[in-house]
């Protein structure tokens, strides 16, 4: 104030010095609003008190569910946090949906829920994410699901951390729901749940820019289920006794990498009607029918074992993966071709390769081909190529697949004979695979695996 009494800058200009202070108060005083709102208010609540706040709360408080047993079939309707101290179960009593979330940004985290309805028409799960419900936050949850575990419908930028759950067993495979079942959703992660003794570990229906990244999926029919799905990624999983590791279905520009599949049962990979995709970096090991464990008695007569099984699948990248110890190590049919196959490591496998081509494929790329741990050529020069090619596929080959009975001969002299002659005669040798610099040592990501 002047001596007069009038403001010190009445009448002229305020300096800039002045404006910036003022400016920055105003700023931290609006944030600090922003974030008191933001964070709202803490509730504690007990089985008794849970529906009276749920009634009382606004948009950005918490809800602490305390140690207690809550019979509840919740709707979320606005940015709550939801967080469970140790011991605090909500049940939804065997009827519908557990907890349905139908605003966007809700958080659920340290809950034990179980109870949903079975209805898998209905889609009951026990967490029900609907369209409009954008950003959720489903972490550190215990889920026990007779239904569907989390269903995300049509959601954006879902997250699913840290979850586990766990089907019901006394329910047939088939009419179990997903363990996380996601529909026409986008920018959804799904990282390091583990999922088991649901139907499917993961399912993904029409669903794009998505990824799977560090789950751990066992005792199902198949681990990851792709269905009609674009420019995904499924990085460092792992399945182990599931009918199929990694379903790839109908779909394009998947990224498939740093994944595990250890003693599944039919099939490592399966790639059904996939094209312009990357199938790098994976580890399958152990697939054979009729394993031990909670798939036992479920076998095939007859069937076999397929690390990597291709069908009608053309324009992809499979390299620098291990496949071994199963029934067969790669089988592609049905026009699968126009596939780049080199760096792979096939290691101990009963059948290396099954295929019947329709004209030559090489599988090898730039001077670099796959390690085949049956290869019994040499390296006169030492530079880490077999000088003579590796060809997995002959006629022999081809006439056994065609009359199976004919395997009682494999030993016998007329099938040594017949290999013979198509070594001292190529020109009678069917069209088939060739890989013409195969590798001598196995790639680093084959280290450990017999």
């Amino acid at each position: 104030m002047s001596v007069t009494g009038r403001p010190a800058f009445a009448g002229r200009p305020m300096p800039d010095d002045m404006k910036r202070v003022v400016l920055a108060m105003q700023f931290c005083l609006l944030m600090l609003a922003i974030v008191s709102n933001a964070y709202g208010r803490d509730w504690r609540v007990t089985p008794a008190s849970l529906h009276d706040v749920m009634r009382r709360t606004v948009a950005g408080d918490r809800i602490v569910f305390t140690r207690g047993h809550y019979r509840a079939n919740l709707v979320v309707d606005k940015p709550l946090s939801l967080q469970g101290e140790p011991g605090a179960v909500l049940d939804g009593g065997g009827q519908g949906d557990v907890l349905r979330i139908q605003a966007a940004g809700v958080q659920v985290s340290g809950l034990h829920l179980l109870g949903s309805g079975r209805n898998l028409t209905d889609m009951n799960a026990v967490i029900f994410i609907e369209h409009g419900a954008r950003s959720a936050v489903i972490q550190d949850n215990q889920l026990d699901s007779d239904a569907f575990g989390i269903w995300v419908d049509k959601g954006r930028d879902v997250r699913i951390l840290g979850n586990h759950i766990h089907g019901n067993p006394r329910i047939r495979s088939q009419d179990r729901g997903n363990g996380i079942h996601l529909f026409d959703t986008t920018g959804t992660l799904v990282a390091d749940n583990e999922v088991w003794q649901t139907r499917d570990g993961i399912y993904i229906d029409t669903s794009n820019h998505n990824e799977l990244r560090g789950n751990h999926l066992h005792d199902l029919r198949y681990g990851i289920h792709y269905m009609y799905s674009y420019y995904n990624k499924v990085v460092n999983n792992r399945t182990d006794h599931t009918r199929t590791g990694y379903a790839l279905m109908q779909s394009k520009y998947l990224t498939v990498s740093g994944n595990r599949s250890d003693n599944d049962r039919n099939y490592g990979i399966l790639m059904n009607y996939i094209t312009n995709s990357t199938i790098a970096d994976n580890v399958v090991t152990g697939v054979r029918p009729g394993l031990s464990g909670a798939l036992a008695g479920e076998a095939v007569e007859g069937a076999e074992g397929k690390a990597i099984f291709i069908y009608n699948c053309q324009f992809n990248l499979i390299h620098d993966n291990v496949f071994a110890d199963s029934d067969i190590g790669i089988h592609l049919t049905a026009g699968s071709e126009d596939n780049r196959i080199y760096g792979n490591a096939y290691i101990g496998n009963r059948v290396q390769v099954k295929y019947v081509a329709t004209r030559p494929q090489e599988w090898s790329k730039d001077g670099r081909g796959n390690y085949w741990s049956d290869y019994l050529g040499w390296d006169l020069n030492a530079d880490g190529i077999g000088d003579r090619p590796y060809e997995p596929v002959d006629g022999v080959d081809r006439l056994l697949w065609k009359y199976p009975m004919a395997k009682i001969l494999m030993h016998s002299p007329a099938v040594s004979t017949l290999h013979w002659v198509q070594e001292q005669f190529p020109v009678l040798r069917p069209q088939g695979v060739k890989d013409s610099y195969p590798l001598m040592m196995a790639p680093a990501i084959a280290k450990g695996v017999s």
